[in-house]
């Protein structure tokens, strides 16, 4: 579907339907292992699968610019699997917990609010809320039967590891080592449900998904064994991805309107949906890694995708599902499955046309 007549958008749409990703519909390889923890390397019992997996759909993608919808393709109505880019909604979350003030500062200590004894070691009783929303925490542990070691060594973006995923290595202070854990995240997705006494995917619904006029077809599934106890009542902690399953279910038209709200400063129909101040927080260089802000990925030095603004940022999950915010062309893209490698040819394709 393309809006508007804007006929030299029929290249970077066809190109984005082209360029599908390779994963199967089912999500499991032939040998019967889950797709994703088959492309992380992962083997028993490393790779056991704790939540629902969702069989998926095809190419779909929105963009807007200047607020409109201008393009359109796929099932932008069908709710899939949308992996690590559940890390930026719980950014999101951590944004309405800090303008409540039940974080009163993101360098504040997680372990002094925290109601298990996940922060007590020497290792983890210095983790700030900005070390986890960086990725930058170095916990050590166990979490719903995963332990921070599986994530060792591993390999995203622009990350380079010195030894295969999974091997464990020597953790370094709180603050000064970026790896990409999603062990570390569902720490912090644990840690926001214990701030906030109440499952995280009610306090999305309510403060954030319902105001900005998203349908009622997402979810975000937990695992079968992250149920927690708080305030005597059973609560599942949902994890900030798909890579064991779980995770946000969502369609793509829900992840435009959650990225159109972030493009305008957490700003709706006139209501500040989240604290002011708070997206351009999002987007502030990890010291340790400048190319990454608060669960969101940055475009810094154009490493990202070349063509694209530097002031781009992302939401990014494997399969691939990206919500791309490009301040200076005012632009909001939504992509779900298509090829990560083939990004930038539709990244190229989009601006270009957008130039004519």
């Amino acid at each position: 579907m393309l809006i508007a007549g804007m006929t030299d958008l029929k290249d970077a749409i066809a190109f984005a339907e082209a360029a599908e990703s390779p994963w199967p519909k089912s999500m499991y390889m032939p040998d019967g292992q889950f797709v994703m923890t088959h492309d992380s390397g992962e083997k028993a019992p490393d790779n056991e699968v704790l939540g629902p997996v969702t069989p998926r759909g095809g190419a779909s993608g929105m963009v807007y610019q200047g607020g409109k919808l201008i393009a359109e393709w796929g099932d932008t109505n069908r709710p899939d699997m949308t992996f690590s880019v559940a890390k930026s909604f719980l950014s999101l979350l951590a944004g309405l917990a800090l303008g409540d003030g039940l974080i009163k500062s993101l360098d504040d200590r997680v372990a002094d609010t925290a109601l298990d004894d996940g922060f007590k070691s020497e290792q983890n009783r210095d983790i700030t809320w900005r070390h986890l929303l960086t990725q930058t925490s170095e916990w050590d542990g166990t979490l719903f039967g995963k332990e921070d070691r599986v994530d060792h060594n591993r390999v995203v973006g622009l990350a380079v590891a010195e030894a295969p995923k999974g091997t464990r290595r020597a953790l370094t202070r709180p603050g000064s080592f970026y790896e990409y854990n999603d062990v570390r995240v569902n720490r912090l997705s644990l840690s926001l449900l214990q701030v906030f006494r109440e499952p995280l995917p009610s306090v999305l619904k309510r403060r954030i998904m319902d105001p900005i006029g998203a349908s009622s077809t997402w979810k975000w599934d937990g695992y079968r064994n992250s149920a927690v106890t708080i305030d005597g009542k059973s609560m599942i902690s949902v994890p900030g991805g798909g890579h064991w399953g779980g995770g946000i279910v969502i369609s793509a038209r829900d992840l435009a309107l959650m990225g159109l709200l972030v493009s305008r400063g957490g700003a709706w129909d006139g209501k500040q949906i989240l604290p002011g101040g708070w997206t351009q927080e999002l987007v502030k260089p990890c010291p340790v890694a400048p190319f990454y802000g608060l669960m969101w990925w940055l475009n810094t030095d154009k490493r990202q995708f070349a063509a694209a603004s530097e002031r781009s940022y992302f939401a990014l999950g494997w399969g691939s599902h990206i919500v791309w915010i490009d301040p200076d062309n005012d632009l909001v893209t939504v992509l779900r499955w298509i090829d990560r490698k083939k990004t930038p040819g539709f990244v190229d394709r989009l601006l270009g046309a957008l130039k004519k």
